[in-house]
């Protein structure tokens, strides 16, 4: 893709930013990036932009307070079409995700593809700082929701993805609603639903090493509850169109 945009949305990061956008620029020269991020009182924006005078091809969006993940990406893309851009990608701001598979995420989307997930879950993919209890309950969280939304997604709940513009501009950005890892599962679901390609390429996803992780238990069960929503809704709608 001639015109990739990476938006890194960013709470409290002051710790990894400046890496993460170090490591971007090394890996991808001619991606741009934007940084949404949510009032972090640590100087998370500043360091942002202070990197992107550097570096070059760095936005910096400033909102108020903690908007949620899915908020900020909503936002980000919104920005990123409205410029533009022919790819959008996800990814972390704590250097969990390797910015070295960009080149991997990227790729498809010039042969075909409209949404390429950077999954642990296919062959070659890993999570190798894991305990095998979390590792299960991802993956069994991922099995539940593809046999509820009926596509053959082995991590849906993935954060590190890259979507063609064109595909994205043609979702109802406003409508996808959740957050956290519902959120991620909510646009597989849009995507699968408006017939675009979805491809799995293998990550290893690390940790974070510096900071603290926003995931919490709440956000899991939100998203379990709104998959099963979704399903049943899904077959509702089937049923429906039956008769």
């Amino acid at each position: 893709m001639e015109r990739p945009l990476v938006v890194l949305p960013t709470f409290l990061e002051a710790a990894n930013i400046v890496e993460a956008l170090e490591r971007i620029r090394a890996t991808v020269p001619d991606a741009e990036v934007l940084v949404v991020d949510d009032g972090s009182p640590d100087g998370t924006a500043d360091l942002a932009e202070a990197a992107g005078e550097r570096l070059g091809g760095v936005h910096v969006m400033r909102r108020p307070g903690k908007g949620g993940l899915g908020s900020a990406y909503r936002e980000g893309f919104a920005w990123g079409l409205g410029r533009g851009y022919d790819a959008l990608v996800e990814m972390d701001a704590d250097l969990s995700h390797d910015a070295g598979s960009l080149p991997d995420l990227l790729r498809p989307l010039g042969q075909g593809a409209d949404l390429v997930i950077g999954s642990r879950y296919v062959h070659g993919g890993s999570t190798p700082d894991w305990p095998k209890k979390r590792a299960l309950l991802s993956r069994s969280g991922n099995r539940y929701a593809g046999i509820m939304l009926g596509f053959e997604v082995r991590d849906s709940t993935a954060g590190y993805r890259a979507y063609a513009a064109d595909l994205l501009a043609e979702l109802e950005l406003d409508a996808i609603r959740a957050e956290g890892y519902a959120f991620q599962i909510e646009m597989t679901r849009a995507v699968h639903q408006a017939g675009g390609e979805i491809r799995e390429v293998a990550i290893s996803f690390s940790d974070r090493i510096e900071g603290t992780s926003k995931m919490s238990g709440r956000i899991v069960v939100e998203a379990l509850a709104l998959v099963t929503w979704w399903g049943l809704l899904d077959r509702l709608r089937l049923r429906g169109r039956a008769r």
